[in-house]
């Protein structure tokens, strides 16, 4: 007899994006499905971990995946993304948690137009500035500001965790060629991508669609991102590499860290909270029952399912 095992997850069951897991990381592993839950198998034995309740799967090398696995992922809104050595980069993502495309539509007509671009934008800088008005600045002087305030904070951290800083330099595709506090805050910042992304997919908007950042398919992930990296990803980098010998895995090192300060969920809650005062967001439009409807010039939205042959 087939085994079909446990019936896909309803919309309205999932867990909210806020009670979720942060992220797991796995390399050298056999990934499966039982039932509802996906099962990690390696050198040290099998886990079992219940999918609804994981924000995002990160799989390093030598990590083999299931169908079966691939399925309940999708289901379950659960972004995965496959990385390279250290965990330094991603590519992928699974089926948003919203299967409706109306927080979508609203992002793409926010990002359409000059002036609520520029509004959203400005919303994203004074979130960092919060004892100036900047709105009446414009993205050349946002930018200045921004620039600014980065290089303070980078020597900030450095003078507090003595550890010396000549600039933000790296390579994507060489991770060791990096110095100490490169390779930490690289690592940092693609963990916190890798949250980010599972938050904005899970809202059912576009990782591409950014408002300061133009151009990429991760533009509203960096967007997003930078938001958190001064009190979070930086100062986490800096301590790291003040304590890091020659002998150190970095990428590791950093990925767990930042692994602990995410596990209690507070971070996701936020991203989900900024993400809504950004785009006007209300609470209850995160989840709704999967609609189709036929896009129509005059009524703007017609019944999906219905015949409307008498109109030939």
């Amino acid at each position: 007899m087939k085994n079909i095992g446990a019936k896909k997850t309803e919309l309205t069951e999932l867990p909210r994006i806020g009670d979720r897991i942060s992220f797991i990381y796995f390399e050298h592993a056999k990934i499966n499905r039982q039932d509802s839950a996906i099962t990690f198998a390696d050198n040290k034995g099998i886990i079992k971990v219940p999918a609804a309740m994981i924000s995002v799967l990160m799989l390093g090398p030598g990590t083999e995946i299931t169908h079966r696995a691939m399925e309940l992922i999708g289901d379950t809104g659960t972004s995965i993304i496959w990385v390279g050595e250290h965990g330094v980069r991603q590519y992928a993502n699974g089926r948003a948690l919203s299967h409706s495309s109306r927080l979508l539509e609203k992002q793409a007509k926010l990002v359409s137009n000059t002036r609520t671009r520029l509004e959203v934008a400005r919303k994203m800088y004074q979130m960092r500035f919060d004892n100036e008005d900047v709105s009446h600045l414009t993205m050349q002087q946002l930018r200045g500001r921004e620039g600014a305030r980065v290089r303070q904070i980078y020597k900030k951290e450095s003078n507090r965790c003595d550890v010396p800083w000549s600039g933000r330099t790296y390579d994507a595709n060489n991770f060791e060629g990096g110095n100490t506090i490169n390779k930490a805050l690289s690592a940092a910042h693609t963990a916190l991508y890798g949250l980010v992304y599972s938050v904005i997919s899970g809202l059912g908007l576009s990782p591409g669609l950014g408002f300061v950042h133009t151009g990429h398919d991760l533009s509203l992930i960096y967007d997003i991102a930078d938001l958190y990296k001064a009190e979070l990803t930086i100062p986490i980098a800096f301590e790291i590499a003040a304590n890091a010998s020659a002998e150190d895995d970095i990428g590791r090192i950093t990925r767990l860290r930042v692994r602990d300060a995410l596990i209690d969920g507070k971070i996701i809650k936020q991203v989900v909270k900024d993400i809504q005062y950004l785009l006007d967001i209300d609470e209850n439009d995160q989840f709704e029952t999967e609609i189709i409807s036929l896009w129509d010039d005059k009524d703007q939205l017609v019944h999906h399912g219905v015949s409307y042959h008498e109109y030939n």
